[in-house]
């Protein structure tokens, strides 16, 4: 009797993975449509309404996200912070000094927040601009208890803008000082004369090109350029001299006024600043100023809504459809002056003389 063959059980199919692989394509695609789309009509709404800023002010637009310091039994002390440059220049849609102010404004409408710890860490920056933030620090400090924080640099503009507030720490190593007022031009002429390159200029006055690199400046240009000077430096002078309650006329002429920077503990021999201290000591002096013992403290920051971020977009996609990526943080270790524009900004030398 012959054995019957039986064949081998059919292996199972493999269920593919083929559909679902499709699937999730088509919800990124979909997806990325939905944005392009978003962005597109955020784009063209732009472009056909008055800009945000002339609809709202600067506080309405910037959504504000705290990050707990300190946990606290009773109250909230509010810590916000001013790094690098002093800009009105924008890259989005605030300015980092825009963002300040509607930070300020937005501790100053909370109801919770009984006082404002401003930390400090920058050069300086912009005349204008650091007398933007320093109105904005004085208008904070009448309504609520303001105290400086000084860290690592806080000079020029930094100590400027520091004077509308009530109370000035600084830790005993930070840099400070650095009043004085400084605008620069290059003077490319000699260059030019080598490469063969001649500039036309055609103007409607002897001061219009006064700053032009391509030829010497006149001595009354000199002169002209040096008074404009003079009036921001004396502006700056009655700031110090009203913060630090001394007579402008003794400040005038000092050390402590003449464009050099010292150490914070200097600053405080000084009468520049009213104490040393580390950041916790700033918040302790806040919540002495506002009557509390033991307060919460948390950090203001800024975060983009949907729409900057789709505004953000947009602008990026008007620019150009290149696919070139620039990564360019050159203005951060040595700030860009440009030319023209006044500054109250510490400027090493290049150099290093």
């Amino acid at each position: 009797m012959s054995d019957s063959y039986t064949p081998p059980p059919v292996p199972p199919r493999r269920r593919s993975n083929g559909l679902m692989i499709g699937c999730l394509i088509s919800l990124a695609v979909v997806g990325l449509l939905g944005f392009f789309f978003l962005a597109g009509i955020s784009n063209l709404i732009r472009g056909v309404t008055a800009p945000v800023s002339a609809i709202a002010p600067i506080e309405k637009q910037v959504t504000v996200r705290e990050v707990e310091l300190r946990k606290g039994e009773h109250g909230k002390i509010a810590q916000i912070d001013i790094e690098g440059v002093i800009t009105s220049a924008t890259r989005g849609e605030a300015s980092m000094v825009d963002q300040t102010k509607a930070l300020l404004a937005h501790a100053v409408a909370d109801k919770n927040v009984q006082g404002i710890v401003i930390r400090v860490n920058s050069p300086g920056g912009e005349v204008t601009a650091s007398d933007v933030l320093y109105n904005a620090v004085k208008k904070a400090a009448a309504a609520k208890p303001v105290v400086i924080y000084m860290d690592s640099v806080a000079a020029s503009g930094g100590y400027y803008l520091a004077c509308g507030a009530d109370h000035i720490m600084a830790n005993p190593t930070t840099l400070t000082g650095s009043v004085g007022v400084i605008i620069q031009t290059i003077n490319y002429q000699e260059l030019t004369e080598k490469i063969g390159v001649d500039m036309v200029v055609f103007k409607s006055g002897d001061f219009k090109d006064m700053l032009s690199g391509s030829r010497e400046m006149r001595e009354d240009e000199r002169e002209y350029v040096n008074s404009l000077v003079g009036e921001s430096y004396e502006r700056f002078l009655g700031i110090v001299a009203d913060a630090r309650n001394i007579p402008i006329e003794k400040l005038r002429g000092s050390s402590a006024v003449d464009g050099r920077i010292y150490s914070g503990t200097k600053a405080l021999e000084m009468g520049m600043i009213d104490a040393t201290g580390y950041i916790e000591d700033a918040w302790a002096e806040a919540m002495q100023r506002a009557n509390l013992t033991d307060a919460t403290v948390v950090r203001y920051r800024t975060r983009p809504n949907l729409g900057a971020l789709l505004s953000m977009f947009g602008s990026a996609k008007a620019e150009g459809s290149g696919q070139k990526v620039t990564l360019d943080v050159s203005d951060r270790l040595l700030p860009r002056l440009e030319t023209g524009t006044p500054y109250f900004l510490h400027l090493p030398s290049p150099a290093g003389e």
